[in-house]
């Protein structure tokens, strides 16, 4: 039996294995730690790593060791504060640690274990168990990622990948073919050779012949190469495309007059918590930002986030904008189609219809999924309901929350993009 020992090095020199075994080991402490920290963080600096503590108690190792038995000498040292029997009273103090609260000239004790993860480690555990829903592999052409795979065998190549085996096969191969007449005609005159020294020893001259002809094919054969580039066989290794599904994700954004400062930071946090998932959990994908008054416009990710533009509130402007660029970029049959739509709710009361009229017949049967965020503490509007009406129609393509304030962030996020069980 043979083990395979993977020793490679993360890039502060430790094993990355074992470290990956400990995380493992210690899943539940650290999804608690991240939890917790996306509780006290803003949205913003969530993308930077955690201090993770462990208790003393889940650190420790089951240790092999001698009972108790047979006969022992021990030898205490004395003194003259404690006698046997006396009871030994509890130090006062408190804190994360063993010692005290203050600080003192005596004592020992261990604190708790603290470790740091990584920016990947703590995303991978921040969004853990979520997945765009209803992600579909259509067109798996047009992928810029390729992997090396073996075709086969050529007879030209990089000597360091050289086959041996089947360089050797056509070696033998051809030396077979070169010399295979000539060597039947040797064993053939070398037996005639006996037989006449057995029958005819006088026949000086048949025999001086035949060793004479041994002798010119002995040499023949000699003069074919063990080895000759010709024989030389190279792994033939080419470059294949890795499938991927595609997918693209719009954001929409209401920058509206009714839009508060702080409305639109909430949005903001929800949006670049949606962009570090999107860039965690998929390569290939697009995201396209379309910010929305009375008129909508793409934008780039700087101008989506920080823009100061404001103007009434026309939601139905982004969704006709959203379905052009569908129509001209991304073709429902080789895209996955995602949405991600935030508002404080407020719209002109005839628009909401027309919302609703162009999700239900335009955009939802090409989208794999779309959510609707409402940021705002007050009831729900007439968009709100309209978006009802479109959830009845697509129950399983369509999902709306709102967000009152920081805290509903994480929560509604993970309620939106939870890993839904295959049907």
């Amino acid at each position: 039996m043979s083990y395979v020992i993977d020793r490679r090095l993360n890039g502060k020199n430790k094993s990355t294995v074992n470290r990956q075994r400990f995380l493992r080991r210690y899943k539940s402490h650290i999804k608690k730690a991240v939890e917790e920290a996306v509780g006290r963080r803003s949205i913003t600096d969530i993308e930077h790593g955690e201090s993770i503590s462990i208790p003393n108690r889940d650190i420790d190792e089951p240790i092999f060791h001698h009972g108790k038995g047979g006969r022992q000498t021990q030898v205490h040292p004395g003194n003259r504060e404690f006698a046997t029997g006396d009871r030994i009273a509890r130090p006062q103090g408190g804190g994360g640690g063993q010692g005290g609260s203050q600080a003192g000239n005596s004592g020992e004790g261990m604190d708790e274990f603290v470790f740091q993860i990584t920016q990947d480690e703590f995303l991978d555990f921040m969004f853990e168990d979520l997945a765009l829903p209803n992600l579909i592999k259509r067109q798996l052409t047009g992928t810029d990622t390729f992997k090396p795979v073996r075709a086969g065998i050529s007879q030209q190549g990089n000597p360091s990948r050289i086959n041996i085996v089947r360089s050797m096969r056509a070696a033998q191969a051809r030396r077979i073919a070169l010399s295979g007449g000539s060597r039947k005609r040797l064993r053939e005159a070398r037996a005639e050779l006996e037989q006449l020294k057995r029958e005819h020893p006088d026949d000086i001259t048949g025999i001086a012949q035949l060793q004479e002809e041994i002798t010119r094919l002995e040499a023949r054969i000699n003069r074919v190469p063990f080895l000759d580039t010709f024989d030389l066989r190279y792994n033939l290794i080419v470059k294949q495309p890795t499938p991927s599904s595609k997918a693209v994700m719009f954001c929409l954004m209401d920058v509206s007059g009714s839009m508060t400062q702080a409305t639109k930071d909430l949005a903001k946090r929800f949006y670049i918590l949606l962009y570090l998932f999107l860039r965690r959990n998929y390569e290939r994908i697009e995201v396209v930002f379309i910010r929305h008054h009375t008129s909508a416009k793409e934008v780039d990710e700087e101008e989506f986030f920080y823009s100061r533009e404001t103007g009434g509130t026309i939601v139905s402007s982004a969704l006709r904008l959203m379905q052009q660029i569908i129509e001209q970029r991304y073709p429902p049959g080789e895209w996955n189609l995602y949405c991600a739509q935030a508002s404080d709710g407020d719209n002109w009361n005839d628009d909401s219809p027309i919302c609703r009229d162009l999700l239900v017949r335009q955009i939802m049967p090409a989208m794999q999924y779309y959510c609707y965020v409402e940021i705002t503490p007050r009831e729900h509007q007439t968009l709100w309901h309209e978006y009802e009406a479109v959830a009845e129609h697509f129950a399983d393509s369509f999902a709306q929350q709102q967000i009152v304030d920081a805290g509903d962030i994480y929560p509604v996020f993970r309620k939106l993009f939870q890993k839904r069980m295959a049907t």
